[in-house]
């Protein structure tokens, strides 16, 4: 019991920041059906973003705990900045083209971000330590755990939660779900797919700024963090089945209690384990876990 204790909780931990990351990528799908290669990119940015505006409030002093606010912000301003600035200046000129094009494109975008990245940041890597520290530790099966784990839990898990309720209890969300099932039908019902759109870009944008936001203060930032996080992001979508917000959380507690049982007792296949996940789902459900369902065409 004290092995396998600390393993879920390490699952769980790697879980929570497995949706962070893919709660954008696969909602951009969903409605819009882009698999949106620069979401890395905007992860980036927001970690970025984070050590910026929470370095800076920290270095005039002010009380540390507010740097969990500024974490928090440097999420909603990427994401309510360059989010709306993609979709707007270059993604709505492109709707109605082929999936393959769209990749391209959004690939194109994670090259120029990246490059944005090392102009503005430079190529040195960016420290944060002080809202991982502040909160201390507490220890579980023999183990001292920081606190700001459970934090990074409680964003996934109210992450989740605001989501779900926003798609299926408000009239917006209802509405993003008549253009997810049927985007031409909602047209001609007079439903405006165009704003649609640009607000689940923007929201897409944030959840990856937000990822990246928590994600700073336990790493080294550093140029490339982006192309990790796009490919796991990927990989969890793609269990969970394209589309869907419940397959993307099902597909990150698989991967990260799998990664995680793996790194404690294999500790070599450690690479290979996510990628032997997305394997067998895809063998017995090629469309993934919970694909969602597309519209039949008469």
């Amino acid at each position: 019991m004290d092995s396998i204790l600390p393993v879920a909780f390490d699952g769980i931990v790697y879980a929570s920041w497995l949706f962070l990351t893919s709660a954008g990528l696969t909602l951009i799908y969903g409605v819009m059906r882009i698999l949106n290669v620069a979401h890395g990119s905007l992860y980036a940015l927001g970690a970025y973003a984070a050590c910026s505006l929470a370095g800076a409030w920290l270095a005039y002093g002010l009380p540390p705990a507010g740097s969990f606010a500024m974490l928090l912000l440097a999420a909603v301003l990427v994401g309510c900045v360059v989010g709306p600035l993609l979709e707007r200046c270059l993604l709505q000129w492109m709707y109605g083209k082929d999936e393959v094009v769209l990749v391209l494109i959004t690939y194109a975008v994670f090259l120029i971000l990246e490059d944005v990245i090392k102009l503005v940041w430079g190529v040195d890597s960016q420290l944060l330590p002080e809202p991982y520290a502040l909160p201390g530790s507490f220890s579980l099966g023999g183990l001292a755990y920081p606190v700001y784990n459970l934090l990074l839990i409680a964003v996934a898990v109210v992450t989740g939660l605001a989501l779900a309720w926003a798609l299926y209890r408000t009239r917006h969300g209802k509405l993003l779900l008549a253009v997810i099932h049927d985007r031409d039908m909602s047209m001609a019902m007079g439903i405006n797919v165009g704003r649609i759109f640009l607000g689940t870009f923007a929201l897409g944008a944030t959840l990856a700024a937000l990822a990246g936001a928590f994600t700073a203060p336990t790493i080294a930032v550093t140029p490339g963090i982006g192309v990790e996080v796009i490919v796991l992001a990927f990989a969890v979508v793609v269990i969970g089945g394209l589309g869907s917000l419940g397959g993307a959380a099902l597909g990150a507690v698989l991967v990260g209690l799998v990664r995680c049982a793996t790194v404690r007792y294999w500790a070599e296949a450690e690479l290979f384990s996510i990628y032997g996940v997305m394997a067998v789902v895809l063998i017995a459900r090629p469309k993934g876990l919970f694909a969602a369902p597309e519209a039949r065409k008469i």
